[in-house]
C-alpha cells in the first residue's frame, strides 16, 4: 500500500531513521550531479513534504522538522507544506546549525546523504553544530529511498549525439584543452560530475532532466587526452559510441563509485561545487590524493565559440517570432477575462511548439497576473492559478530549448481596457532605462558582472526602490538556462559568479525588475552577448554587448517623458531590428501586429 498522506510519510522515515540508529536527516533539493533541476527520481523533498520549489532542503529529527527556503518561496512553502508537520525556517536568517542546537540534545547524530551534499556545506554545518556536541554522519544510503515504495526510476532516455557543426569545436579538441590543464595544474585527472559540463565536453546531449537536454552520467577526463564516461548502457547507442571514439571508454554509471578507487596515489582535480562529499571520500578511500579546483570546462564552455553564437541567433528569431504571436493573441483574448495564468502559458507553448526544432522548454514557464507578477519566482499550478484580470498588468518569463541555442525572454505587458496607472508607467519606464544602460554599456576588459549591475539600478535608486534578484545569469547553448560562472549581481552576499571576469563570447540575461507586493511586478529580459568593441584611441582591450533578443516591448507602459533622447534611439533602433529579425517569419495580422508594436516611439 502507497503512503499517500505526507504524515505518513514522515512517520515512515522516522521509524528508518530509529531502525538506523540515527537522530535525524537532512533532506535537499539535489541529485548526485549538484544540478539546478532534477529528475523526478531526485525529488525527496517534494515527495516527503509536498513543496515544489527549485531551492531549499528540510531537516528531520525524531521529534521535530523544518522546511528552509528563502524569500523567493516565503508564499508558496505556506500553500505546499504543512506547518503542523514542518516548521518554516527563512535562510539565510535561519541555519540549520542553530535550529539542530535548539532541538537534539548533545550527543545527536544527524544522518546526511554524501552523494547529494558538497564538502563545503558539511564543513559549514559541522561548524556550527560540533560546539553543541551534535555529530553529522554519512549514510550508507538514503533513508528516504528505503521508505518511497514508488519512487521513480531514472530516466532511461538515450543520449544523442551533439552535431560538431552547431557545437563549433570537436569533443576531442575539448578534451585536448582539458589534458592541457591538468598537465599545467599538476593533476593526473579531473572528475566531472556537472551533468551541463559532461554534455558539453563530450558533445553529446539527452533528455534526462526537465528542461536541461542532459545524460544523467559522469566523466574522468585524464591528463593524456583520454576519458572515460560513466552512463547507464540502455542509453548508449552505436551512433554515441562511433561518436565517442576509442578515446573515450565507456563504463556503466554503476561503476563509478568503484572507479574512483582505480587512481590510487595519483592527484585528482574536484571542482567543490559540483563534486560531492562521496566522491572525495571515494577517492580517499582508494589512495588518491584529491585537489579542489574550477572545473576546466565551466568557463570554456561559457564563452561561446562562432558556431554557438550563430546557433543563439537563430534560436532568438524563431523564439521571438513564438512570444511576438502570443503577445498579439494575449492582446486580443486577455481583456475579454477568458484567459488564466495556466492557459496563457498552454497558449505561448502552443506557439513555440509550432516551430518542430523546439525540443523542449528552457524552464517552467512564469505566467504571472496581477499581485502574482510581483513574486519574482512565482510558478503557476492548478492550485494558485488566477484569471488575468482585465486592466491589469501581466508577466510572462518562459524559453525554450533549439537546436541551436537556449532562448529566455520576460516581457511585461498591459492587459486593457483603460490605461496602466502613472505609477506603473513610472517603474516600468525606470527598468527600462536601467535595461538600456546595460546593454550600451562598454567596458575594459577585467571588468566584473558585480561591477556593471548597478548601471541597471540607477534609475530604480532614484525613486528610492530596488529588486531582490540578480540583473543577469550565464546562459547555455542547448544546454542550462542557467550557466556560470559569470553573473549580473550585487557583489557580495553570496552571490556566486559576481567578481568572474567578463569575456567575449559569453552570454547573460539582462532583466531588472520592480515589485510592488500584491500589486503587480515588472520585469525586462532579453539576453545578450558580450563582444569586442572598437573605440578611437582606445588603450587596451575594451567590451560591450550585443543584444540577441528580438520581441517588442509594451508601448503603453513607457513614458516617453522620461526617456532621455539617446533611450528614445535605443527603442526605436532596438525596434527596428525587431521588424528586420522577425519580418520573415511572420505574416498578415501579426507582422502587422509587429510593424504597429515597433514603429518608432
Amino acid at each position: 500500500m502507497l503512503m499517500q498522506t505526507h504524515e505518513a510519510r514522515l512517520a515512515a522515515l522516522r521509524e528508518e531513521l530509529k531502525r538506523r540508529g540515527v537522530d535525524g536527516f537532512v533532506v535537499p533539493i539535489s541529485d548526485e550531479h549538484m544540478s539546478e533541476y532534477v529528475g523526478d527520481y531526485a525529488q525527496r523533498l517534494k515527495w516527503l513534504t509536498g513543496f515544489g520549489g527549485s531551492a531549499g532542503y528540510a531537516c528531520v529529527t525524531l521529534t521535530h522538522a523544518a522546511i528552509f527556503v528563502d524569500g523567493r518561496y516565503t508564499v508558496q512553502v505556506r500553500e505546499q507544506v504543512d506547518g503542523q508537520l514542518f516548521e518554516y525556517k527563512s535562510v539565510p536568517a535561519d541555519t540549520l546549525g542553530a535550529w539542530l542546537g535548539e532541538v537534539c540534545e548533545s550527543g545527536a547524530k544527524i544522518a546526511y546523504d554524501p552523494w547529494l551534499h558538497t564538502w563545503a556545506w558539511v564543513e559549514a554545518v559541522e561548524k556550527q553544530v560540533e560546539p553543541k556536541g551534535i555529530a553529522m554522519v554519512p549514510a550508507d544510503s538514503n533513508p528516504i529511498d528505503a521508505v518511497w515504495a514508488d519512487r521513480p526510476a531514472p530516466s532511461p532516455a538515450e543520449a544523442k549525439v551533439h552535431d560538431e557543426a552547431v557545437a563549433g569545436r570537436s569533443s576531442a579538441e575539448k578534451r585536448a584543452a582539458v589534458a592541457d590543464w591538468l598537465a599545467r595544474e599538476g593533476h593526473d585527472a579531473v572528475v566531472i560530475p556537472a551533468l551541463d559540463s559532461v554534455a558539453w565536453l563530450l558533445n553529446i546531449r539527452g533528455a534526462d532532466v526537465p528542461h536541461t537536454p542532459v545524460a544523467l552520467s559522469y566523466v574522468i577526463a585524464r591528463k593524456d587526452g583520454s576519458a572515460e564516461l560513466f552512463i547507464a548502457p540502455e542509453k548508449v547507442t552505436p551512433e554515441l559510441a562511433r561518436h565517442l571514439g576509442n578515446a573515450v571508454t565507456i563504463r556503466d554509471r554503476q561503476a563509478f563509485e568503484g572507479a574512483l578507487g582505480e587512481y590510487a596515489g595519483q592527484s585528482v582535480a574536484l571542482d567543490p561545487d559540483f563534486a560531492v562529499v562521496g566522491i572525495a571520500q571515494a577517492l580517499r578511500a582508494g589512495g588518491a590524493k584529491f585537489a579542489f579546483k574550477q572545473d576546466p570546462t565551466i568557463l570554456a564552455k561559457a564563452i561561446k565559440n562562432p558556431a554557438e553564437q550563430g546557433g543563439q541567433r537563430d534560436a532568438q528569431a524563431r523564439d521571438g517570432a513564438a512570444v511576438s504571436r502570443f503577445l498579439r493573441w494575449l492582446e486580443i483574448e486577455a481583456p475579454k477575462g477568458s484567459v488564466d495564468e495556466l492557459s496563457a502559458a498552454a497558449r505561448l507553448q502552443a506557439f513555440r511548439e509550432e516551430d518542430p526544432g523546439l525540443s523542449d522548454l528552457s524552464f517552467d514557464t512564469i505566467s504571472a497576473a496581477a499581485g502574482h507578477a510581483a513574486l519574482p519566482h512565482y510558478k503557476v499550478d492548478e492550485d494558485s492559478n488566477i484569471p488575468i484580470p482585465p486592466s491589469s498588468i501581466y508577466l510572462v518569463d518562459s524559453g525554450g530549448q533549439y537546436p541551436g541555442g537556449t532562448t529566455d525572454i520576460t516581457r511585461t505587458v498591459w492587459i486593457g481596457p483603460g490605461e496602466p496607472t502613472q505609477e506603473m508607467r513610472d517603474r516600468n519606464t525606470r527598468v527600462l532605462k536601467g535595461h538600456i544602460q546595460l546593454a550600451r554599456a562598454v567596458f575594459p576588459q577585467g571588468t566584473t558582472g558585480g561591477q556593471l549591475d548597478v548601471l541597471a539600478r540607477q534609475y530604480l535608486w532614484e525613486a528610492g526602490v530596488d529588486y531582490a534578484h540578480g540583473t543577469g545569469h550565464g546562459v547555455g547553448s542547448v544546454l542550462a538556462v542557467h550557466e556560470g560562472p559569470q553573473r549580473i549581481a550585487k557583489p557580495g552576499g553570496g552571490q556566486a559568479g559576481t567578481g568572474q571576469e567578463l569575456h567575449a563570447g559569453m552570454i547573460l540575461s539582462n532583466e531588472p525588475g520592480y515589485y510592488k507586493p500584491n500589486a503587480f511586478g515588472i520585469r525586462i529580459e532579453n539576453l545578450v552577448l558580450t563582444e569586442e568593441r572598437q573605440i578611437e584611441g582606445m588603450e587596451g582591450r575594451w567590451l560591450g554587448f550585443e543584444t540577441l533578443t528580438f520581441v517588442p516591448l509594451d508601448r503603453k507602459l513607457i513614458d516617453v517623458g522620461l526617456l532621455t533622447a539617446e533611450e528614445i534611439a535605443w527603442v526605436d533602433a532596438y525596434h527596428a531590428k525587431v521588424r528586420e529579425v522577425l519580418s520573415p517569419r511572420l505574416s498578415g495580422d501579426d507582422l502587422a501586429w509587429v510593424e504597429r508594436e515597433t514603429a518608432p516611439l
